[in-house]
């Protein structure tokens, strides 16, 4: 599990020191850099999954663009980067055991998106375990979604859109989420389908959802019912395109949660999207307990109902107020700069910096006034 990351002269920041929990949440306003944090992430999994042939600024976790793109542009040497003898980025990851990662910049190749990389370290075991991660631009309803085996069914990945989700569901449907935190108490049977529809419920009552593949093509198809039990009872069936966005963009989340193991890296973004207060706190409980179970996930997010969520699971003792780390990101005129509040075992913040998830008071108090 990485404790902490340091990153230097990366977008945003000429250093950022950050430690990182079992479950830690990203908050802070619109281009704060807390989206740097997951992509910094994701870059590092690029870059080694590639053969480690160098930092793969464009693949398909992420694409920040070139070289000059992922300079700071106040750029500085630090010592904390030696012999790298001239501009470069640096990630420092502590995880049991520090590591280094070192993108050299070429003063004569700004527009390349490949730097050269160096490494320092032993084995990265962080970079080999399980992997998810889930972009805000997530998969929309549709009619159809891309059945691959070699992504969804062999390396288990959900897509950076969770375009996979539906065929990985359609494969594993009958695999059992093991006993414990991430088990829904009022699902039918341990199944993965039968646990992804109690929570599916979660965020709508009545819910339930079918996987299948469209004989002849390299494609599943998806539907929903309403009343029925994990798509057996249900006698009528609807497209997503008719059941709106939110069912549909929450589904990889659930499936990434459920299929958490311990010490895998799951990377969400903005999970409360197109989600009512409730579920966005119900939300907040499956993330608690993919974490409680052993996963670790990183997660940006706007809403104070998610936030609200992860208190409450604290303090319901679902997962350690150790085990959760909250940072609050803010500009600060030259660049941003990052608060992070204690919680307590009551869910209590030791601190509420100007801006964090206050604006419904500010808009309380001017209705009042």
């Amino acid at each position: 599990m990485i404790t902490r990351l340091t990153l230097l002269n990366f977008k945003a920041f000429r250093r950022l020191e950050l430690p990182l929990g079992p479950l830690t949440l990203l908050t802070g306003l619109n281009s704060s850099g807390k989206s740097s944090v997951l992509q910094a992430l994701a870059l590092l999994r690029q870059s080694i999954d590639n053969g480690g042939r160098g930092l793969l600024l464009n693949g398909e976790l992420v694409e920040l663009g070139s070289a000059r793109d992922v300079l700071h542009d106040d750029f500085a040497f630090t010592d904390e980067l030696p012999d790298v003898g001239g501009p470069a980025v640096g990630f420092l990851v502590d995880a049991g055991e520090p590591f280094q990662f070192v993108g050299l910049y070429d003063p004569e190749e700004p527009d390349e998106d490949v730097m050269q990389m160096r490494v320092r370290g032993g084995t990265l075991p962080f970079l080999a375990a399980p992997f998810q991660y889930l972009h805000a631009d997530r998969i929309t309803p549709a009619v159809t979604y891309p059945r691959s085996r070699q992504i969804a069914i062999d390396r288990g990945f959900l897509g950076v859109r969770g375009e996979h989700t539906v065929n990985y569901l359609r494969h594993y449907g009958e695999s059992e989420v093991p006993d414990g935190p991430l088990r829904h108490p009022e699902a039918t049977s341990p199944q993965l389908r039968d646990q992804t529809v109690a929570w599916m419920q979660e965020l709508c009552p009545g819910v339930n959802l079918q996987a299948d593949a469209i004989e002849g093509t390299d494609y599943v198809r998806l539907s929903y019912g309403f009343g029925g039990t994990a798509g057996i009872n249900a006698t009528r069936r609807r497209r997503p395109t008719n059941v709106g966005f939110g069912l549909t963009y929450a589904l990889p989340v659930v499936v990434a949660c459920l299929t958490a193991t311990p010490g895998s890296l799951i990377l969400l973004e903005n999970p409360e999207a197109h989600l009512h207060p409730k579920g966005q706190t119900r939300m907040a409980a499956l993330i608690s307990a993919a974490a409680a179970a052993g996963a670790q996930l990183v997660v940006e997010t706007h809403s104070d109902h998610v936030l609200n969520g992860v208190r409450i699971a604290v303090k319901q003792e679902a997962l350690r107020p150790e085990d959760t780390a909250i940072h609050f990101f803010r500009g600060n005129g030259s660049g941003a700069e990052v608060v992070t509040p204690g919680i307590d075992k009551d869910g209590m913040l030791a601190q509420w910096p100007q801006g964090f998830f206050d604006e419904w008071e500010n808009s309380l108090d001017q209705l009042l006034d």
